[in-house]
Protein backbone atom coordinates (compact mmCIF):
# COMPACT_ATOMS: atom_id res chain seq x y z
CA UNK A 1 0.00 0.00 0.00
CA UNK A 2 1.09 3.61 -0.57
CA UNK A 3 0.93 6.09 2.24
CA UNK A 4 -1.15 9.24 2.06
CA UNK A 5 0.64 12.59 2.13
CA UNK A 6 -0.83 13.30 5.58
CA UNK A 7 -1.07 10.03 7.47
CA UNK A 8 -4.43 9.21 8.98
CA UNK A 9 -3.92 8.02 12.53
CA UNK A 10 -7.04 5.89 12.15
CA UNK A 11 -5.65 4.07 9.13
CA UNK A 12 -2.36 3.33 10.89
CA UNK A 13 -4.24 2.13 13.97
CA UNK A 14 -6.54 -0.11 11.92
CA UNK A 15 -3.54 -1.46 10.02
CA UNK A 16 -1.72 -2.08 13.31
CA UNK A 17 -4.72 -3.87 14.82
CA UNK A 18 -4.88 -6.10 11.76
CA UNK A 19 -1.17 -6.98 11.83
CA UNK A 20 -1.37 -7.69 15.57
CA UNK A 21 -4.34 -9.99 14.96
CA UNK A 22 -2.45 -11.73 12.14
CA UNK A 23 0.61 -12.35 14.34
CA UNK A 24 -1.66 -13.69 17.09
CA UNK A 25 -3.56 -16.23 14.99
CA UNK A 26 -0.52 -17.33 12.96
CA UNK A 27 1.65 -18.22 15.95
CA UNK A 28 -0.14 -20.41 18.50
CA UNK A 29 1.84 -22.61 20.82
CA UNK A 30 -0.02 -25.70 19.64
CA UNK A 31 -1.97 -25.84 16.38
CA UNK A 32 -3.93 -28.77 17.80
CA UNK A 33 -5.41 -26.63 20.57
CA UNK A 34 -7.02 -23.41 19.36
CA UNK A 35 -9.99 -21.36 20.41
CA UNK A 36 -12.50 -21.57 17.57
CA UNK A 37 -12.31 -17.89 16.64
CA UNK A 38 -8.50 -18.08 16.36
CA UNK A 39 -8.65 -20.64 13.55
CA UNK A 40 -9.97 -20.33 10.00
CA UNK A 41 -13.36 -21.81 9.28
CA UNK A 42 -12.86 -25.38 8.07
CA UNK A 43 -14.64 -24.54 4.79
CA UNK A 44 -17.97 -22.67 4.60
CA UNK A 45 -18.63 -20.07 7.28
CA UNK A 46 -16.28 -17.61 8.93
CA UNK A 47 -14.45 -16.76 12.13
CA UNK A 48 -12.59 -13.73 13.47
CA UNK A 49 -9.42 -15.11 11.84
CA UNK A 50 -11.09 -14.96 8.42
CA UNK A 51 -11.51 -11.18 8.71
CA UNK A 52 -7.79 -10.45 8.79
CA UNK A 53 -6.77 -10.88 5.14
CA UNK A 54 -9.78 -8.95 3.76
CA UNK A 55 -8.96 -6.15 6.19
CA UNK A 56 -5.41 -5.98 4.79
CA UNK A 57 -6.76 -5.61 1.25
CA UNK A 58 -9.32 -3.01 2.32
CA UNK A 59 -6.60 -0.99 4.10
CA UNK A 60 -4.42 -1.21 1.00
CA UNK A 61 -7.29 0.15 -1.08
CA UNK A 62 -7.86 3.11 1.24
CA UNK A 63 -4.17 4.00 1.20
CA UNK A 64 -3.98 3.60 -2.57
CA UNK A 65 -6.91 5.97 -3.10
CA UNK A 66 -5.44 8.60 -0.76
CA UNK A 67 -2.02 8.46 -2.39
CA UNK A 68 -3.23 8.41 -5.98
CA UNK A 69 -5.65 11.20 -5.20
CA UNK A 70 -2.71 13.36 -4.13
CA UNK A 71 -0.62 12.40 -7.14
CA UNK A 72 -3.47 12.90 -9.59
CA UNK A 73 -4.16 16.35 -8.14
CA UNK A 74 -0.48 17.16 -8.68
CA UNK A 75 -0.80 16.22 -12.36
CA UNK A 76 1.19 12.98 -12.21
CA UNK A 77 1.63 10.99 -15.40
CA UNK A 78 -0.85 8.10 -15.23
CA UNK A 79 1.21 5.51 -17.14
CA UNK A 80 4.13 6.29 -14.85
CA UNK A 81 1.88 5.73 -11.84
CA UNK A 82 1.01 2.29 -13.20
CA UNK A 83 4.68 1.47 -13.72
CA UNK A 84 5.47 2.55 -10.16
CA UNK A 85 2.66 0.43 -8.73
CA UNK A 86 3.71 -2.55 -10.87
CA UNK A 87 7.28 -2.34 -9.59
CA UNK A 88 6.09 -2.18 -6.01
CA UNK A 89 3.74 -5.11 -6.55
CA UNK A 90 6.58 -7.14 -8.08
CA UNK A 91 8.73 -6.51 -5.00
CA UNK A 92 5.90 -7.54 -2.65
CA UNK A 93 5.37 -10.69 -4.72
CA UNK A 94 9.07 -11.48 -4.53
CA UNK A 95 9.12 -11.06 -0.74
CA UNK A 96 6.19 -13.46 -0.41
CA UNK A 97 7.80 -15.98 -2.74
CA UNK A 98 11.10 -15.82 -0.82
CA UNK A 99 9.25 -16.46 2.44
CA UNK A 100 7.79 -19.59 0.84
CA UNK A 101 11.25 -20.69 -0.29
CA UNK A 102 12.78 -20.36 3.17
CA UNK A 103 14.25 -22.45 4.72
CA UNK A 104 14.65 -25.32 2.22
CA UNK A 105 14.88 -23.40 -1.08
CA UNK A 106 13.24 -26.29 -2.91
CA UNK A 107 12.20 -24.79 -6.25
CA UNK A 108 10.64 -28.10 -7.35
CA UNK A 109 7.86 -27.92 -4.75
CA UNK A 110 7.83 -24.34 -3.48
CA UNK A 111 4.37 -22.86 -3.09
CA UNK A 112 3.83 -20.09 -5.63
CA UNK A 113 0.67 -18.42 -4.23
CA UNK A 114 0.58 -16.74 -0.84
CA UNK A 115 -0.79 -13.77 1.08
CA UNK A 116 1.77 -11.23 -0.16
CA UNK A 117 1.55 -12.67 -3.67
CA UNK A 118 -2.20 -12.10 -3.66
CA UNK A 119 -1.79 -8.56 -2.38
CA UNK A 120 0.64 -7.93 -5.25
CA UNK A 121 -1.72 -9.36 -7.86
CA UNK A 122 -4.66 -7.38 -6.48
CA UNK A 123 -2.57 -4.21 -6.62
CA UNK A 124 -1.61 -4.78 -10.25
CA UNK A 125 -5.17 -5.64 -11.32
CA UNK A 126 -6.76 -2.77 -9.41
CA UNK A 127 -4.21 -0.10 -10.38
CA UNK A 128 -5.67 0.77 -13.81
CA UNK A 129 -9.16 0.91 -12.33
CA UNK A 130 -7.98 3.28 -9.61
CA UNK A 131 -5.93 5.48 -11.94
CA UNK A 132 -8.36 5.80 -14.85
CA UNK A 133 -11.87 5.34 -13.41
CA UNK A 134 -14.05 7.41 -11.14
CA UNK A 135 -16.02 5.98 -8.25
CA UNK A 136 -18.91 4.91 -10.48
CA UNK A 137 -16.56 2.99 -12.76
CA UNK A 138 -14.90 1.35 -9.77
CA UNK A 139 -18.28 0.35 -8.32
CA UNK A 140 -19.24 -1.12 -11.70
CA UNK A 141 -15.92 -2.99 -11.80
CA UNK A 142 -16.75 -4.59 -8.43
CA UNK A 143 -20.11 -5.76 -9.78
CA UNK A 144 -18.61 -7.12 -13.02
CA UNK A 145 -15.74 -8.93 -11.29
CA UNK A 146 -18.08 -10.59 -8.80
CA UNK A 147 -20.45 -11.52 -11.62
CA UNK A 148 -17.61 -12.99 -13.74
CA UNK A 149 -16.34 -14.98 -10.75
CA UNK A 150 -19.84 -16.31 -10.03
CA UNK A 151 -20.34 -17.42 -13.64
CA UNK A 152 -16.99 -19.22 -13.70
CA UNK A 153 -17.52 -20.96 -10.36
CA UNK A 154 -21.14 -21.96 -10.90
CA UNK A 155 -21.37 -22.59 -14.65
CA UNK A 156 -17.91 -23.47 -16.00
CA UNK A 157 -17.57 -27.29 -16.08
CA UNK A 158 -14.65 -28.99 -14.34
CA UNK A 159 -13.50 -32.12 -16.24
CA UNK A 160 -14.61 -35.27 -14.47
CA UNK A 161 -16.55 -33.33 -11.84
CA UNK A 162 -19.04 -30.96 -13.46
CA UNK A 163 -20.06 -27.37 -12.87
CA UNK A 164 -20.88 -25.58 -9.65
CA UNK A 165 -19.24 -28.01 -7.21
CA UNK A 166 -17.87 -25.95 -4.32
CA UNK A 167 -16.08 -28.66 -2.35
CA UNK A 168 -12.33 -28.60 -1.55
CA UNK A 169 -10.27 -29.27 -4.66
CA UNK A 170 -13.33 -29.76 -6.89
CA UNK A 171 -14.24 -26.19 -7.79
CA UNK A 172 -13.32 -24.43 -11.03
CA UNK A 173 -10.63 -22.31 -9.34
CA UNK A 174 -8.87 -25.38 -7.94
CA UNK A 175 -8.89 -26.98 -11.40
CA UNK A 176 -7.26 -23.87 -12.90
CA UNK A 177 -4.64 -23.80 -10.14
CA UNK A 178 -3.75 -27.47 -10.71
CA UNK A 179 -3.54 -26.89 -14.45
CA UNK A 180 -1.12 -23.99 -14.05
CA UNK A 181 0.69 -24.65 -10.76
CA UNK A 182 0.39 -28.36 -9.98
CA UNK A 183 3.00 -29.29 -7.40
CA UNK A 184 3.34 -25.68 -6.26
CA UNK A 185 0.13 -25.30 -4.26
CA UNK A 186 -0.60 -25.14 -0.54
CA UNK A 187 1.19 -28.12 1.00
CA UNK A 188 -1.66 -28.95 3.39
CA UNK A 189 -4.08 -29.42 0.50
CA UNK A 190 -1.94 -30.06 -2.61
CA UNK A 191 -5.02 -30.01 -4.89
CA UNK A 192 -6.13 -26.44 -4.20
CA UNK A 193 -4.83 -23.21 -2.73
CA UNK A 194 -6.61 -20.62 -0.54
CA UNK A 195 -4.80 -17.87 -2.47
CA UNK A 196 -5.51 -19.31 -5.92
CA UNK A 197 -5.77 -17.39 -9.18
CA UNK A 198 -9.52 -17.37 -9.84
CA UNK A 199 -10.44 -16.30 -6.31
CA UNK A 200 -8.12 -13.33 -6.76
CA UNK A 201 -10.90 -11.72 -8.83
CA UNK A 202 -13.23 -11.15 -5.86
CA UNK A 203 -10.20 -10.36 -3.69
CA UNK A 204 -9.57 -7.40 -6.02
CA UNK A 205 -13.08 -6.27 -5.11
CA UNK A 206 -12.12 -6.28 -1.42
CA UNK A 207 -9.33 -3.84 -2.29
CA UNK A 208 -11.68 -1.74 -4.43
CA UNK A 209 -14.10 -1.35 -1.52
CA UNK A 210 -11.18 0.21 0.32
CA UNK A 211 -10.52 2.46 -2.67
CA UNK A 212 -14.11 3.68 -2.59
CA UNK A 213 -13.78 4.38 1.13
CA UNK A 214 -10.57 6.30 0.47
CA UNK A 215 -12.27 8.37 -2.23
CA UNK A 216 -14.99 9.25 0.28
CA UNK A 217 -12.33 10.53 2.66
CA UNK A 218 -10.99 12.77 -0.13
CA UNK A 219 -14.43 14.31 -0.70
CA UNK A 220 -15.48 17.70 0.63
CA UNK A 221 -18.06 16.16 2.97
CA UNK A 222 -17.57 16.97 6.66
CA UNK A 223 -15.68 14.19 8.41
CA UNK A 224 -18.58 13.30 10.68
CA UNK A 225 -20.79 12.87 7.61
CA UNK A 226 -18.11 10.70 6.02
CA UNK A 227 -18.29 8.44 9.07
CA UNK A 228 -22.05 8.11 8.65
CA UNK A 229 -21.63 7.03 5.02
CA UNK A 230 -18.92 4.53 5.96
CA UNK A 231 -21.21 3.00 8.57
CA UNK A 232 -24.22 2.89 6.26
CA UNK A 233 -22.16 1.31 3.48
CA UNK A 234 -20.82 -1.24 5.96
CA UNK A 235 -24.30 -2.23 7.10
CA UNK A 236 -25.45 -2.49 3.48
CA UNK A 237 -22.52 -4.78 2.63
CA UNK A 238 -23.27 -6.97 5.65
CA UNK A 239 -26.89 -7.32 4.57
CA UNK A 240 -25.99 -8.03 0.94
CA UNK A 241 -23.29 -10.52 1.89
CA UNK A 242 -25.69 -12.40 4.15
CA UNK A 243 -28.27 -12.45 1.36
CA UNK A 244 -25.80 -13.81 -1.20
CA UNK A 245 -24.78 -16.45 1.34
CA UNK A 246 -28.33 -17.76 1.16
CA UNK A 247 -29.12 -17.33 -2.54
CA UNK A 248 -25.82 -17.51 -4.48
CA UNK A 249 -22.72 -19.03 -2.83
CA UNK A 250 -21.88 -19.70 0.82
CA UNK A 251 -19.53 -17.49 2.78
CA UNK A 252 -16.13 -19.09 2.20
CA UNK A 253 -12.73 -17.49 2.73
CA UNK A 254 -10.76 -20.13 0.79
CA UNK A 255 -12.94 -19.52 -2.28
CA UNK A 256 -13.34 -15.79 -1.51
CA UNK A 257 -16.96 -16.04 -2.61
CA UNK A 258 -18.96 -12.87 -3.35
CA UNK A 259 -20.84 -13.32 -0.08
CA UNK A 260 -17.52 -13.50 1.78
CA UNK A 261 -16.16 -10.45 -0.06
CA UNK A 262 -19.21 -8.34 0.75
CA UNK A 263 -19.53 -9.50 4.36
CA UNK A 264 -15.87 -8.85 5.12
CA UNK A 265 -15.97 -5.49 3.34
CA UNK A 266 -18.94 -4.62 5.53
CA UNK A 267 -17.01 -5.44 8.69
CA UNK A 268 -13.98 -3.53 7.39
CA UNK A 269 -16.10 -0.45 6.69
CA UNK A 270 -17.63 -0.57 10.16
CA UNK A 271 -14.30 -1.17 11.91
CA UNK A 272 -12.47 1.51 9.96
CA UNK A 273 -15.40 3.89 10.33
CA UNK A 274 -15.25 3.53 14.10
CA UNK A 275 -11.47 4.03 14.10
CA UNK A 276 -11.78 7.06 11.80
CA UNK A 277 -14.40 8.68 14.03
CA UNK A 278 -12.48 8.08 17.24
CA UNK A 279 -9.07 9.19 15.98
CA UNK A 280 -9.69 11.69 13.18
CA UNK A 281 -13.32 12.78 12.89
CA UNK A 282 -14.76 13.14 16.40
CA UNK A 283 -15.72 16.78 17.08
CA UNK A 284 -14.38 16.48 20.63
CA UNK A 285 -10.65 16.95 21.11
CA UNK A 286 -10.94 14.99 24.36
CA UNK A 287 -12.32 11.95 22.52
CA UNK A 288 -9.62 12.07 19.85
CA UNK A 289 -6.81 12.52 22.37
CA UNK A 290 -8.05 9.71 24.58
CA UNK A 291 -8.45 7.39 21.61
CA UNK A 292 -4.97 8.33 20.38
CA UNK A 293 -3.42 7.34 23.71
CA UNK A 294 -5.16 3.97 23.80
CA UNK A 295 -4.43 3.22 20.14
CA UNK A 296 -0.71 4.10 20.24
CA UNK A 297 0.44 0.43 20.32
CA UNK A 298 -1.58 -0.30 17.18
CA UNK A 299 -0.25 2.84 15.47
CA UNK A 300 3.29 1.71 16.26
CA UNK A 301 2.56 -1.69 14.75
CA UNK A 302 0.91 -0.12 11.71
CA UNK A 303 3.90 2.05 10.85
CA UNK A 304 5.96 -1.03 9.91
CA UNK A 305 3.22 -3.49 9.05
CA UNK A 306 4.85 -5.15 6.02
CA UNK A 307 8.17 -5.57 7.85
CA UNK A 308 6.50 -7.15 10.90
CA UNK A 309 4.42 -9.37 8.63
CA UNK A 310 7.53 -10.71 6.90
CA UNK A 311 9.64 -10.89 10.07
CA UNK A 312 7.00 -12.81 12.05
CA UNK A 313 6.62 -15.31 9.21
CA UNK A 314 10.38 -15.77 8.96
CA UNK A 315 10.83 -16.21 12.73
CA UNK A 316 7.97 -18.73 12.89
CA UNK A 317 9.59 -20.78 10.13
CA UNK A 318 12.97 -20.77 11.82
CA UNK A 319 11.43 -21.84 15.15
CA UNK A 320 10.21 -24.94 13.36
CA UNK A 321 13.37 -25.49 11.32
CA UNK A 322 16.00 -25.16 14.06
CA UNK A 323 16.13 -28.42 16.01
CA UNK A 324 18.06 -29.71 19.01
CA UNK A 325 19.06 -33.33 19.62
CA UNK A 326 17.57 -34.70 22.84
CA UNK A 327 19.23 -37.27 25.15
CA UNK A 328 17.14 -40.05 23.61
CA UNK A 329 18.35 -39.06 20.12
CA UNK A 330 15.09 -37.43 19.04
CA UNK A 331 14.91 -33.97 17.49
CA UNK A 332 13.02 -31.15 19.21
CA UNK A 333 12.22 -27.95 17.33
CA UNK A 334 13.16 -24.66 18.96
CA UNK A 335 9.52 -23.59 18.90
CA UNK A 336 8.46 -26.67 20.88
CA UNK A 337 11.27 -26.03 23.34
CA UNK A 338 10.09 -22.47 23.91
CA UNK A 339 6.48 -23.60 24.27
CA UNK A 340 7.28 -26.25 26.91
CA UNK A 341 7.08 -23.85 29.92
CA UNK A 342 3.68 -22.63 28.70
CA UNK A 343 2.43 -26.18 28.14
CA UNK A 344 3.43 -27.07 31.71
CA UNK A 345 1.07 -24.45 33.19
CA UNK A 346 -2.08 -25.84 34.89
CA UNK A 347 -4.37 -24.34 32.27
CA UNK A 348 -6.59 -25.48 29.43
CA UNK A 349 -4.26 -26.33 26.48
CA UNK A 350 -6.11 -23.81 24.35
CA UNK A 351 -5.20 -21.08 26.83
CA UNK A 352 -1.54 -22.07 27.06
CA UNK A 353 -1.44 -22.06 23.27
CA UNK A 354 -2.96 -18.58 23.31
CA UNK A 355 -0.52 -17.35 25.97
CA UNK A 356 2.38 -18.41 23.77
CA UNK A 357 0.84 -16.52 20.82
CA UNK A 358 0.48 -13.42 23.01
CA UNK A 359 4.13 -13.72 24.10
CA UNK A 360 5.21 -14.06 20.45
CA UNK A 361 3.14 -10.98 19.64
CA UNK A 362 4.78 -9.08 22.48
CA UNK A 363 8.22 -9.87 21.04
CA UNK A 364 7.17 -8.61 17.60
CA UNK A 365 5.72 -5.47 19.18
CA UNK A 366 8.96 -4.84 21.05
CA UNK A 367 10.79 -4.83 17.71
CA UNK A 368 8.16 -2.54 16.17
CA UNK A 369 8.43 -0.20 19.17
CA UNK A 370 12.23 0.01 18.91
CA UNK A 371 11.94 0.81 15.21
CA UNK A 372 9.31 3.43 15.93
CA UNK A 373 11.45 5.08 18.62
CA UNK A 374 14.38 5.28 16.19
CA UNK A 375 12.07 6.46 13.36
CA UNK A 376 12.96 3.47 11.22
CA UNK A 377 10.12 2.89 8.78
CA UNK A 378 10.58 0.17 6.18
CA UNK A 379 8.71 1.03 2.99
CA UNK A 380 8.36 -0.89 -0.25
Amino acid sequence: MIDAPVRLTSLDAFRGFTIAAMVLVNNPGDWGHLHAQLAHAAWHGWTFTDTIFPFFLFIGGVAMALSLGRLAAAGADKPQLLVKLARRAALIFLIGFLLNLIPRFDFDSVRIPGVLQRIALCTVLAAPLVVYLGWRGQALAIFLLLALYSVLMLLAPVPGIGAGVLEPGQDFGAWIDRALMDGHLWAQAKTWDPEGLVSTLPAVCSLLFGVLAGRLLLSTLPRVEQVVWLMLAGLACLALGSTLDAVLMPINKSLWTPSFCLLMSGWALLAFGASYWLLDAAPSNVVRECAARWSTPFVIYGMNALFIFALSGLVAKMLGFIKFTQPDGSQLALGRLLYAPFAALPLDPRNTSLLYAIAFNACMFAIAWCMWRKRWFVKV
